[in-house]
């Protein structure tokens, strides 16, 4: 049986896209679909090896991640597609007739592709937590340099219209998030999660704010911290490697965290909550930015992985998974240990440990034009991204952000900001309307 034929029969003869396969088979589709126009090449024996060895998402998104596979064509209409169940891909009369063919008496594991992240360690444990961030940040700031652009701003955008730039936007966002904070010269910002200094250069220089950064990544640091000298602002802004836990030279007179407590697990959101409470003056504000989950997709009440939305949008081929404890691709090849939460949880858990929520913004929409741009980007400079992370970080990223933005316009993802304050004898200090123009 030749490989082609083998896939089609994997899908029951329901194929909804072109296979190419390297022993020069070829299946087209049998049933209409929007995928008809995506042809899935199969490169390698490698690739058969891979994915009947694990079968389910880790098998294909290795395959994929090592090269052995190639996409062609507009990946999206993938993204409704369900990989073919386990007893089906592995039908003892197919498969047999596949490796006769082959030549093949056994399989194999092959190794896994060397940028696979496998932490050790007690679940998010101050070095686990270091070790899974730096998998993710530690990579190159050139090549996040050619994803994110100028702004350097690793987070949702706030797009006023279409023809927003990606820069404009990003300042925009920062904005919004100073304005709801409230920030006025001298006061004191912590910035959690600092990435590379963005927001904390946008409150030191357009508010006069004294600024903390904290960050796993000294990349980052050191980026952030070169940012500041050119911006003139070295004198108000210091940048620290410091897991938040650490930071005990409060009180702050605001904090913000964007994008950065989706790396903080369920167990330890109270942990988190305190630490911020313990840290914020009586009267200061903690605004959280940070990609969530619908609640109407939230089946049990375990906490969800980074990218649970793989399995809630049926993500085809490389992203598809049936498990519980998240996606097999995005833990070992873009977030290890990575968890998102849904809105009313953290909306809960702040206002258990005394924070008064005063303002809730869903950005769902801006999240998606925002990573259209960083896949424009990739895709514009890819060679260049492969020169600066190899092959394998960059096809692992071109498919995680491009599936990203699907899961956001399909509302599989959300994405939200907090705003809380710590009141003051009842006093929440932001009045009777908020002190900052709505988004829309």
């Amino acid at each position: 049986m030749d490989v082609a034929t083998f896939v089609a029969n994997a899908f029951g003869r329901q194929l909804p896209f072109r296979v190419e396969a390297y022993d020069g088979s070829v299946a087209e589709p049998t049933v209409v679909s929007p995928a008809n126009d995506v042809t899935l090449r199969i490169l390698s024996r490698d690739a058969i090896a891979r994915v009947l060895t694990h079968p389910g998402e880790l098998g294909v998104a290795r395959a994929y991640v090592a090269g052995d596979l190639e996409l062609d064509g507009d990946i999206d209409h993938l993204f409704d597609i369900a990989l073919p169940p386990a007893r089906q891909l592995l039908n003892v009369t197919n498969l047999k007739a596949l490796l006769s063919s082959a030549g093949v008496s056994t399989l194999r594991p092959l190794p896994p592709p060397s940028i696979e992240a496998r932490p050790r360690g007690v679940l998010h444990s101050r070095a686990r937590d270091r070790h899974a961030v730096t998998h993710h940040y530690d990579v190159s700031n050139r090549f996040y340099e050619l994803v994110l652009g100028t702004s350097m701003t690793y987070s949702c955008a706030v797009f006023r219209t279409a023809d927003d730039s990606l820069e404009v936007a990003q300042t925009r966002k920062v904005d919004l998030v100073a304005r709801k904070l409230g920030l006025s010269p001298g006061q004191r910002l912590l910035d959690v999660g600092c990435g590379w200094g963005t927001m904390a250069i946008h409150a030191a220089r357009e508010y006069g704010a004294r600024v903390v950064g904290v960050t796993l990544s000294e990349p980052q640091r050191t980026y952030a911290t070169e940012r500041a000298r050119v911006a003139g602002v070295a004198d108000l802004v210091e940048f620290r490697v410091q897991d938040y836990r650490d930071v005990v030279d409060g009180p702050f007179d605001a904090i913000s965290s964007i994008g950065m407590s989706e790396h903080v697990g369920r167990r330890a959101l109270a942990r988190y909550s305190q630490q911020l409470w313990d840290l914020l003056v009586p009267g200061g504000r903690f605004l959280n930015h940070a990609i969530g989950r619908p609640a109407s997709l939230d089946d049990d009440p375990q906490p969800t992985r980074w990218s649970e939305f793989a399995r809630q949008s049926q993500l085809a081929l490389a992203l598809r998974t049936s498990s519980k404890t998240g996606s097999p691709f995005i833990d070992r090849y873009v977030f290890p240990d990575g968890e998102l939460h849904e809105v009313g949880t953290l909306v809960s858990t702040f206002q258990a440990h005394g924070f008064e929520v005063r303002h809730l913004e869903s950005l769902r929409e801006h999240y998606a034009v925002t990573l259209r741009h960083w896949v424009n980007n990739l895709t514009r400079h890819f060679d260049d991204a492969v020169q600066e992370v190899g092959m394998q970080r960059a096809r692992a990223w071109r498919l995680y952000m491009s599936a990203s933005a699907v899961a956001f316009e399909r509302h599989h993802l959300e994405i939200h900001q907090i705003l809380n304050v710590r009141p003051l004898r009842g006093v929440s200090g932001v009045g009777w309307r908020p002190q900052f123009e709505p988004t829309f």
